[in-house]
């Protein structure tokens, strides 16, 4: 049964005109409450991961849980349809479970807090953050075992439970759920932000229905609501053909040794509606890659997606979700079935937004996107320090950004927009480790016209012995270049120690013992280049040579002769590119750097690294044909 909402005034809310200075108002009160929440959380939060790096997700929601402002979409969709019992004026919902709510949060490290807003008998609006958690619990610390084959394994789930009821707080249930942490500290006080948000938001909805009234607030979120379901549409019918076009491509993979698994798309526009269809992706795997995503959840990416690229005037919410149908087939990748593991979820998830780039820019290529949001490269660095006192890093790394219709990608920046790095000073003052090296790396940026972003090189020296664990993706599929541009290079992991030998580690890997002076050299992969890398100005790449960000040799694959100074050679670079031309064979819309069978031919050579495997269903499905 859907949950129950328990008004005690059975007054329906009466429309109200609403003016556009009225409108213009809420929509900033609106706006400004979402950037309070996210301030309020910052500073009260402990876990670096939230605190530093802002690993959180806002949302202020109508009555019926549409999302008005946020980042992520709405989460409460998938609750309310899945909780079966009463929410009343004084309560405060509390969850960390995906099988319970439709996978509206992803894994069980991101804790979700859900406010209902009532007034005068009546629910007005919620009120919702989630953040992710440093640790909760089970079989590695971190609590994202790679190896794990079901969601048991993966630390503490808690299904929608009262956090408050009627206003009475429910400490005993708080103290069950941090005996399970390693680090009840900081995921303590870390939820005390996440309620303290909720309760900001609450507070600014209030004060909006006191000056203008709740029909007119309610009636101002439906316009807002409306007011985006319009403009999506128009976006929709301008640039979503109703031809079929599909795009896969493939998280590297499971990290118990089997890959690439694919995720494939289909797109069509039907009258005003799209369809995304993701008949094809593989099934699920026995790690725990799987990501169990959200219907509501991809419309709001597509939805951000196509209004970043098209239109970012159109403020998104929820109002436009009826525009979008989203089929993802049960048991697959996507929709895994329960019990599967998901804690190692980011992978798919940031391989969906480059996924979106090469759907929505088949037809329109001057639109299209290079891929680069390819993943959210985690470290986990854990042990006792000599005072026998636990420490317990994790962090989320950056890569780089895509090269794109109107510029070079970012170097070393988040998947998420909202995020930033965790200072160094922060990192060397809290935790038994030296940065020796935290540079863009040269070269790692595909070539192209507009230049894919490079990725980051980040030393670390442990000054303690410990377990590291290694959460990323994109070292044996490349991030693609596009209308000519070349691919990004990937992700490599290196462990040297203090003699200078050296070992490339795997890119999931969890427990790796290391020692006092180690030091892990933390490569992600580039960005993708867009455009041909020989239109690309050679003052700009000589530019960059003086700046450290191309090397003289990765400036000859934009056909530019220059020295280490970065002084340019016009003749030689005129020369080079003119024979460059001549042996060009094509200039493909896509360059995935080789097909899979070619990546594994040449995967030990290149990435010292054997090839994974492909996974059983495959040798089935082969078997069969």
């Amino acid at each position: 049964m859907p949950a129950r909402i328990v008004e005690t005034n059975p007054k329906p809310f009466a429309p109200v005109p609403i003016d556009p200075v009225t409108l213009d108002i809420i929509e900033n009160a609106l706006r400004n409450a979402r950037i309070e929440m996210d301030a309020t959380l910052t500073r009260t939060a402990m876990s670096p991961g939230i605190r530093e790096q802002g690993d959180a997700f806002p949302l202020i929601a109508d009555h019926r849980g549409r999302m008005i402002v946020g980042q992520f979409g709405s989460f409460i969709d998938g609750f309310l349809k899945a909780y079966d019992g009463e929410i009343e004026d004084g309560d405060m919902i509390f969850l960390s479970d995906p099988y319970s709510c439709e996978g509206a949060i992803s894994h069980s490290n991101d804790w979700l807090v859900l406010l209902p807003v009532f007034r005068s008998g009546r629910l007005v609006a919620w009120t919702a953050m989630f953040g992710h958690q440093s640790d909760i619990g089970g079989k590695v610390a971190g609590s994202m075992p790679i190896d794990a084959s079901s969601i048991y394994e993966e630390g503490v789930r808690i299904p929608p439970v009262k956090l408050y009821a009627r206003g009475v707080y429910n400490g005993e249930l708080i103290k069950l759920i941090m005996h399970q942490t390693r680090k009840p500290d900081w995921c303590a006080a870390d939820l005390n932000a996440l309620i303290a948000s909720c309760r900001v938001a609450a507070r600014r909805v209030q004060e909006m229905c006191d000056r203008f009234g709740e029909d007119a607030y309610v009636s101002a979120t439906e316009a807002l609501l409306q007011r985006n379901y319009r403009a999506m549409k128009a976006l929709i019918e301008s640039s979503v053909s109703t031809d079929r076009v599909t795009f896969e491509d493939y998280v590297c993979d499971d990290g118990v040794g089997y890959g690439p698994y694919r995720i494939r798309c289909a797109m069509w526009r039907e009258g005003s509606r799209v369809i995304l269809d993701f008949d094809g992706t593989d099934p699920q795997s026995e790690a725990s890659i799987n990501f169990y995503l959200n219907e509501n959840m991809f419309k709001m990416f597509f939805g951000i997606y196509m209004i970043m690229v098209f239109d970012p005037a159109i403020m998104f919410n929820d109002g436009f979700y009826d525009l979008i149908e989203v089929r993802i087939p049960e048991g697959s990748l996507l929709k895994p079935r329960y019990p599967a593991a998901l804690s190692g979820r980011t992978h798919a998830l940031g391989r969906i937004f480059d996924i979106l780039g090469g759907l929505l820019g088949q037809r329109t290529p001057e639109f299209l996107c290079a891929a680069g949001f390819s993943s959210s490269p985690h470290l986990m660095y854990s042990g006792r320090d000599r005072k026998g006192e636990w420490f317990q890093l994790f962090q989320i790394g950056f890569g780089g950004i895509p090269g794109k219709p109107f510029g070079d990608g970012p170097d070393g920046h988040s998947l998420w927009p909202g995020f930033t790095n965790v200072p160094n000073e922060f990192l060397e003052r809290y935790f038994p480790l030296r940065i020796e090296r935290y540079e863009a790396l040269a070269d790692s940026g595909g070539p192209g016209r507009f230049r894919g972003g490079n990725g980051i090189k980040m030393s670390y020296r442990f000054l303690e012995p410990g377990t590291v664990s290694i959460h990323d993706d994109r070292w044996f599929t490349y991030p693609w270049g596009v209308n000519g541009g070349k691919p990004g290079a990937r992700a490599r992991k290196i462990l040297e120690k203090p003699d200078g030998t050296t070992r490339i580690l795997p890119n999931k890997a969890d427990s790796v013992k290391v020692e006092e002076g180690d030091v892990l050299h933390f490569i992600t992969w580039g960005g993708g280049g867009w455009g041909d890398p020989l239109e690309r100005d050679p003052a700009l790449v000589a530019k960059e040579v003086r700046q450290g960000l191309v090397t003289p040799e990765g400036a000859r694959r934009y056909g530019v002769v220059c020295d280490a100074e970065g002084a340019l050679d016009a003749a030689a670079t005129e020369a080079l590119r003119a024979g460059m031309r001549a042996a060009a064979t094509s200039n493909a819309l896509f360059d995935f750097g080789g097909t899979i069978e070619e990546l594994r031919a040449r995967c030990e050579a290149e990435t010292g690294l054997p090839a994974p495997k492909p996974p059983v269903w495959q040798h089935l499905k082969q078997a069969a044909e």
